[in-house]
């Protein structure tokens, strides 16, 4: 199974938050003078191990793995396919390295500081963007040796044409975020900012964004408390009234879901009911990614779910979604999918299908423009329809190329691995798309068959099961599964 995030490096991390932090508070420096530091020596050294460029107090940069991808004309990152940003152009960053969650997904591993509320020493945003983007063309330049890097995109790479704030910690929470929006905006460069839905009154003020999302991690406010880890006892409500204010946004907003198996994956009523709250434009359903054990995670690798069962659960929520009773009369439909980061993406028609076309991809020239009228005149208002563009055929759901980009080279493991399933996950085809003989398939079938019996698994229609780990894990058993990734002739 192939991961979207950075690869984990290393042994087990440290793990230290601001309710954990007991004795380490000696670290800080004297602050009687003003307010803290946000991020102690050990948080410091914790996070530079993990690649992060600090800025100042309190913000990062880190070069993505898909800015080096496509780089190498390896394939760009799911907004390439999504909304067609240049992931060697895209600078991923944070103003505001804490967080007021602690997700057991998190592929941070908690590193970061953890807060409800901004009380700590304020960089300016100037400053901010400015250390941000030289960092992260300094980080360009030292690509270059990197072999298969190409020379004509690693120079247009220096330029950052767009911004992932999601980096780590919650963005929204830097008290001058329309500011820095604004010092990124006036540069050209896009702006995707991804909040966890804790702080409503943030998102009710903020200034147009290029795309803005709010993370519905959970279908329920128990699942919620489990899988978030919330630090606000009202965490569930908050959700539900920020979800609600994107109603009054008229740029994209989008509702973003991580699929965990085994902890957040049943109920998918309870998506759909959150999400017409919101009356989003565009939903993301991604397959969390797993990035190796420790003490601040309590997931493994069966959490993590193979792109045929997110398109199913996306397909679901979509039937769920435009048939709710009582709802909008808003359709959505299955506009995209990057099979290579496991993530569908489902979009309002109203929107973005016109004449036969998905429009799912974004106009960054007439977003620029429209935000330099709206700082001309503060009274004009631009909506989601003014910067649309097409779709390539390449980039819309059910494509053979699913999601990735033709003219770059993919590049597969050298391991032979079986490469089309039936219902039941029998091996329909090999790894150079060779059907099967029926007498190799009935082998299959048989050692499927053994494995039921082993966890006594009768019907053969039978879901996967949850099993219960120490420490609170969740280990997923789905016998449908076995051959997916396994070498051939290993079974």
């Amino acid at each position: 199974l192939e991961l979207e995030e950075e690869e984990e490096e290393g042994g087990e991390p440290e793990v230290m938050d601001l309710e954990d932090l007991g004795g380490a508070l000696q670290e800080q420096e004297d602050v009687s003078a003003g307010p803290k530091e946000m991020v102690t020596a050990s948080q410091a050294k914790a996070l530079k191990k993990e690649g992060y460029k600090l800025i100042g107090s309190h913000s990062a940069v880190k070069l993505c793995r898909w800015t080096k991808h496509q780089l190498r004309g390896r394939g760009g990152c799911y907004k390439h396919t999504f909304y067609g940003i240049t992931s060697y152009q895209c600078m991923e960053a944070t103003p505001s390295l804490a967080c007021a969650n602690k997700c057991v997904f998190c592929w941070r591993h908690h590193k970061n500081p953890v807060g409800k509320e901004w009380r700590w020493k304020t960089d300016p945003p100037k400053f901010i963007v400015d250390t941000a983007i030289s960092t992260h063309v300094k980080m360009i330049k030292e690509t270059k040796g990197i072999p298969g890097v190409q020379r004509e995109r690693w120079l247009e790479a220096h330029t950052v044409r767009h911004c992932a704030l999601s980096l780590v910690g919650e963005p929204i929470m830097y008290p001058h975020i329309n500011t820095l929006l604004t010092e990124l905006h006036n540069r050209h460069i896009s702006s995707f900012l991804v909040t966890n839905g804790q702080h409503p009154t943030a998102i009710d003020n903020l200034v147009p964004v290029t795309q803005l999302y709010v993370s519905v991690d959970a279908p329920n406010p128990t699942s919620l408390v489990e899988i978030d880890r919330p630090l606000f006892s009202d965490a569930w409500e908050r959700l539900k009234t920020s979800l609600t204010a994107l109603r009054d946004r008229q740029q994209r907003t989008v509702a973003r879901l991580t699929v965990v198996k085994g902890w957040n994956s049943d109920d998918i009523k309870g998506y759909a009911d959150l999400i017409s709250l919101g009356q989003v434009s565009l939903v993301e359903v991604k397959g969390v990614t797993f990035c190796g054990k420790s003490d601040a995670s309590n997931l493994n690798m069966s959490n993590t779910p193979w792109h045929h069962e997110v398109v199913s659960l996306t397909s679901n929520l979509m039937d769920y979604l435009n048939n709710l009773e009582g709802g909008t009369g808003i359709q959505y439909g299955l506009a995209s999918e990057h099979k290579h980061s496991c993530s569908v993406l489902l979009a309002r028609k109203d929107l973005f299908y016109r004449d036969g076309k998905w429009m799912t991809w974004i106009d960054y020239d007439k977003f620029h423009a429209l935000i330099e009228k709206r700082h001309n005149d503060p009274a004009f208002t631009f909506r989601v329809e003014d910067y649309t563009a097409v779709t390539p055929p390449w980039a819309v759901f059910g494509s053979e190329e699913e999601g990735f980009d033709p003219t770059d080279t993919r590049v597969f493991r050298k391991k032979k691995k079986y490469t089309a399933f039936d219902e039941q996950g029998i091996p329909l085809k090999d790894h150079e798309g060779k059907s099967l003989t029926e007498t190799e398939r009935d082998e299959l079938r048989q050692l499927m068959e053994e494995r039921r019996r082993e966890l006594g698994m009768n019907d053969l229609n039978e879901e996967g099961l949850v099993l219960e780990e120490k420490k609170g894990g969740r280990e997923v058993v789905d016998v449908s599964l076995m051959f997916r990734g396994m070498v051939m002739g290993k079974a």
